[in-house]
């Protein structure tokens, strides 16, 4: 029955209606948007499966470092469109710039509705501030020698982009991925030293200055840990990346977490927000190029209907019977 050709797409859009997890605050960093390493159909489906009051663009979001006019996919186009269309719908968006899209600098302190570019951001959550900037200002080579981060940022994209290849083979040999980037990050002690360092560097700068947390991006290297001193302590935060990671940080109840794309199951669902709220009436429409009401639909027409397509089918010799 030609009914039954409908019924996975009625069932897929009528009884499970998941309703977006209200938070009040999320921070994402370092898509670098335009590489061949941005996860961006994953992020869509994770800003889609979300509704914060305030989300935190915490530095390298568009990667001008790397910028090319011959790649730049429409669904990095589509992250875009998400974040401005969530700012229009009452969403506070706070762009704090990075590195690799330190062009943004200049517009500094621009407002725009609800969407402000900035380089730092201080936050009064529940009685605790929390200090926000993207991090590069502690990378001694971004300060010293920038033409060697940035030939840096080049061999990482193309290892991300050779890592992807070897990862679409494992996949194929039903393996499981594998991470070039983390495994050299992990191998090499002056790697591992320059994050110890730079989560410490934020935490005794937070502690002196205050603040009861710091979040930062810039390393690729989630992280939820308090730090203390002698003159006291602080929660540092590190919202991973959309490149290797695919975590953000979310606040909520007075409490962070770590948010894991790969660990939600049901993010997935919310890849196509579009056909997720596409009415019966239109998806059909979209199929068939007539407009059709449901509750008109009987089985009697159903079954002229199927006489006139295998009608159809019979004068252009494509019958199956």
């Amino acid at each position: 029955m030609i009914f039954s050709l409908f019924l996975p797409f009625y069932f897929a859009l009528n009884p499970i209606r998941l309703k977006k997890r209200k938070i009040e605050l999320a921070v994402i960093s370092d898509v670098h948007l335009g590489t061949y390493g941005c996860h961006a159909d994953e992020l869509i489906a994770y800003l889609n499966s979300i509704q914060p009051k305030k989300l935190i663009l915490n530095g390298d979001i568009i990667d001008i470092w790397q910028f090319s006019k011959r790649y730049f996919p429409a669904s990095h186009l589509k992250v875009l469109k998400k974040i401005i269309g969530m700012a229009s719908k009452g969403v506070e968006v706070y762009y704090i710039t990075g590195n690799h899209d330190e062009m943004l600098r200049k517009f500094s302190n621009t407002s725009m509705g609800n969407f402000k570019i900035m380089d730092k951001l201080v936050l009064n959550l529940d009685g605790k501030k929390a200090w926000i900037f993207h991090g590069d200002v502690f990378d001694v080579s971004i300060q010293n020698a920038k033409w060697l981060a940035k030939l840096g940022g080049y061999g990482y994209d193309l290892l991300i982009f050779i890592n992807s290849i070897i990862n679409w083979c494992l996949v194929k040999m039903g393996r499981e991925k594998y991470s070039l980037s983390k495994r050299i990050k992990n191998s090499v002690k002056s790697a591992v030293k320059y994050i110890n360092n730079f989560e410490k560097t934020a935490a005794e700068l937070a502690i002196q200055n205050e603040y009861d947390y710091v979040i930062c991006g810039h390393i690729h290297q989630p992280k939820k840990e308090i730090y203390e001193n002698k003159n006291g302590s602080t929660t540092y935060l590190n919202s991973g990346d959309w490149v290797e990671n695919l975590t953000a940080l979310e606040y909520s109840f007075k409490r962070w977490k770590i948010y894991h794309y790969n660990h939600d199951r049901l993010t997935p669902f919310f890849v196509d927000e579009d056909l997720k709220e596409m009415d019966m009436n239109d998806l059909i429409a979209s199929i068939t190029d007539k407009e059709v009401h449901m509750e008109d639909i009987s089985y009697d027409s159903l079954e002229s209907t199927e006489e006139e397509i295998d009608q159809d089918l019979d004068d252009q010799g494509l019958s199956q019977n």
